[in-house]
């Protein structure tokens, strides 16, 4: 099969979140795709395949090397620009059919790709949960939550000097902790992901997570409009744009490798 190594949320290779992408012919088993997802050891795989008589539209699931999730915005992305860029898709939008429903990803003349995925406002906790601050190594000034906790710092050197414990933030009942500060120098926020429990210690650049930071940041800057940094060591930028129960997360994305898996020939 014919396979893509796409660094996502980057405009040059080695930055941003690499994403593996499988464009199918017909669906392969859940336990095939989990196999291939663990030996690409990647944050995600992504495998789509075209909807008969549906041109444009997709189904789309993604893997960690561990487990298969609801949601993922670099593989999407990644996924978006196999189409455009190596597919030869000329259409103005691809419509990806998901867990989490249709995923509509679109093209500026840029390149710059932009997913609209659905809003994912955090709950206010008041009590921390147990084990959090151990498993960060700081105390957060707020945590909410909702698919994953989301943790708030003061500062972004907080969350640069965040060193976690991978065991203990796993042990959490959560799929990941988004850690959390405000930006500057032009970004609104910034952010850093941790995801062990779903076999991805620290995820570089993370657009699901955006799902949740997105109308958080909204409603504390007062502001639909806003420029993110996910401060990770390889780093990646997003612009973002909350729509009501919709966000528009954008970014480059740039192929690293392209090729073919021999999945079930022999050597």
């Amino acid at each position: 099969m014919r396979y893509f190594h796409v660094d996502a949320f980057a405009q040059t290779p080695f930055a941003g979140n690499p994403a593996g992408v499988c464009p199918l012919e017909a669906p392969l088993p859940a336990a095939l795709m989990q196999q291939i997802a663990a030996e690409n050891h990647l944050a995600e795989t992504a495998f789509f395949v075209p909807r008969p008589d549906a041109p444009g539209e997709y189904d789309l699931r993604w893997f960690t090397p561990a487990v298969e999730i609801d949601l993922c915005g670099h593989a999407t992305l990644a996924s978006a620009h196999v189409l455009f860029t190596h597919l030869g898709f000329a259409g103005p939008q691809v419509i990806f059919h998901s867990q989490s429903g249709p995923l509509r990803v679109t093209r500026a003349a840029d390149g710059r790709l932009t997913l609209d995925f659905p809003s994912r406002p955090p709950q206010e906790l008041p009590v921390h949960p147990t084990g959090l601050t151990d498993a960060l190594g700081a105390t957060p000034l707020r945590v909410l939550a909702a698919r994953d906790l989301l943790a708030v710092f003061n500062s972004e050197a907080e969350v640069r000097a965040l060193t976690p414990n991978f065991a203990r933030i796993a042990a959490l009942e959560y799929v990941g902790v988004i850690a959390t500060a405000p930006g500057s120098n032009g970004v609104d926020f910034v952010s850093r992901f941790f995801a062990p429990r779903v076999g991805v210690p620290e995820d570089p650049v993370t657009g699901s997570a955006h799902s949740i930071l997105i109308p958080y940041w909204a409603e504390k800057l007062g502001k639909t409009e806003l420029r993110a940094r996910q401060i990770s060591p390889r780093g990646g930028d997003l612009w973002c744009r909350l729509r009501g129960d919709r966000v528009d997360i954008s970014g480059y994305a740039v192929t690293y490798a392209a090729g073919e898996l021999l999945v079930g020939v022999g050597s």
